[in-house]
């Protein structure tokens, strides 16, 4: 009885010591998230242990990995580090129904634990957009749907058109038949119109089981629209005997075909000098004839649009030549002086000298010419037609003036030779004789000469 006594005691001193050294021992775990089909890494850590083992199980409490020893035959399930103060076990290729509360237990007296939740994400599949038939026709009502499964939790869906995100749209989110994962549908609807062809509409799916890189689907419009019709002239200012080219750009889709042009609802009224080349209409030279209203329509299978153009043809501008701007006066005076040969006084008779000075006079009042009227150039800022035209005028008369005169004198000298050249003949014997007569006969000419005063 007393070896009895003797060894309870010790029991309960060795009890006592481990009791005692166990208050300072305690597991330390922390929560994991994965992927599924990624690779979960649970650890369990004692900061002060005295040989005392470490185990990990599994939600439904059996038993994974006891030190280093595997319990639980699973080829997913691996030991990464043991120790007296660390057990670190890998689950690879994590299913959703991995989930859970694993348990690390430090086996004291008491046995201590502490507990790990394994939560894993579901990925969601890449979207798919449905509700598009291509193509489209310009005014009609769209309906597009963007789904996904399989998320955990649910994904959110996102529209873009144009890079801008669109906020009115319809969201529905569904339960999958295993009860752990979701279905995402998002719908958009919106009226197209000829803006909306070839722009691209993104639905994009975010989850935070895709490490910040959204998963898109894209489907870019076909919108199908009557041609827009506009005419572009080659010159703002069409002027007469200048070619003109008229441009009739059109846009639809399907693309329209070739062009027609009419003038004032009929055909091009000179094919010779209209051409028309692919959307183009050359008129090679314009005349006053070509103003109207010119017309290019434009066809495709959706429909029909026209533009129209009103040519007028200017005249052309009169090219002037450069004038002085005299300032406000009262008389304005223009003078040309003509140079003429002064009237003969040695061999002229009475009546040539009459005429001469006649001549003369009706000379002088043809190169002098005067504005009387004090308003002619007050208050001028252009150039003066009246002026011009005057000046020329006077030019023109002068000028005549002076053939005239000169051709009168030259006829009267002619005529005067001739005759004294006759009666010097009369009485000679030859060519010589009545030259020389005739200078005799001058001279008494000059001596019957009678001035008149």
């Amino acid at each position: 009885m007393i070896w009895k006594r003797s060894a309870v005691l010790r029991f309960y001193s060795v009890c006592g010591l481990l009791l005692q050294g166990s208050q300072g021992q305690f597991p330390l775990t922390q929560n994991v998230t994965v992927v599924e089909g990624g690779t979960a890494i649970l650890t369990c850590r004692v900061d002060q242990n005295d040989n005392t083992s470490l185990q990990w199980s599994n939600p439904a409490q059996q038993t994974l990995y006891f030190d280093d020893k595997k319990a639980l035959r699973d080829n997913r399930i691996e030991l990464v580090r043991a120790s007296w103060h660390e057990l670190s076990i890998s689950v690879s290729d994590v299913s959703l129904s991995d989930e859970g509360q694993y348990t690390c237990s430090l086996f004291t007296m008491p046995v201590k634990t502490s507990k790990a939740y394994l939560t894993v994400l579901g990925v969601p599949e890449k979207p798919q957009i449905s509700g598009f038939s291509s193509p489209v026709m310009e005014g009609d009502l769209m309906q597009l749907t963007c789904k996904t499964s399989g998320s955990k939790p649910a994904a959110d869906i996102r529209w873009f058109k144009n890079d801008k995100e669109i906020k009115d749209v319809k969201y529905l989110k569904e339960e999958d038949a295993n009860r752990k994962t979701f279905t995402v549908s998002s719908t958009l609807d919106f009226r197209v119109d000829r803006s909306d062809d070839g722009v691209a509409v993104i639905c994009r799916v975010d989850h935070e089981s895709l490490n910040a890189t959204p998963q898109v689907a894209m489907q870019v419009l076909e919108i199908h629209y009557t041609p827009s019709v506009k005419i572009i002239p080659s010159t703002p200012f069409p002027q007469e005997g200048q070619p003109l080219i008229l441009t009739c750009e059109s846009k639809g889709k399907p693309l329209p075909e070739p062009v027609l042009w009419t003038k004032d609802g009929g055909e091009l009224p000179d094919p010779d000098r209209m051409v028309v080349s692919g959307r183009e209409l050359n008129i090679l030279f314009l005349n006053k004839t070509d103003n109207g209203t010119y017309r290019c329509e434009a066809t495709n299978t959706i429909g029909q649009s026209s533009a129209e153009y009103v040519l007028i043809v200017h005249d052309v501008p009169n090219t002037l030549l450069p004038t002085t701007i005299i300032p406000s006066l009262t008389t304005a005076t223009v003078t040309t002086t003509v140079a003429i040969t002064t009237c003969p006084t040695t061999s002229a008779t009475t009546s040539n000298i009459r005429d001469c000075r006649l001549y003369a006079v009706l000379l002088k009042l043809c190169t002098q010419w005067t504005l009387d009227d004090p308003n002619a150039l007050a208050g001028q800022t252009g150039p003066d037609h009246a002026l011009i035209g005057g000046i020329v005028a006077v030019v023109v008369f002068v000028t005549l003036c002076s053939i005239f005169l000169l051709g009168r004198y030259l006829a009267r000298h002619k005529g005067t030779y001739l005759t004294n050249e006759a009666k010097g003949a009369e009485d000679a014997p030859d060519a010589d004789t009545a030259i020389i007569n005739a200078e005799g006969s001058q001279v008494n000419a000059e001596e019957k000469k009678e001035y008149f005063i």
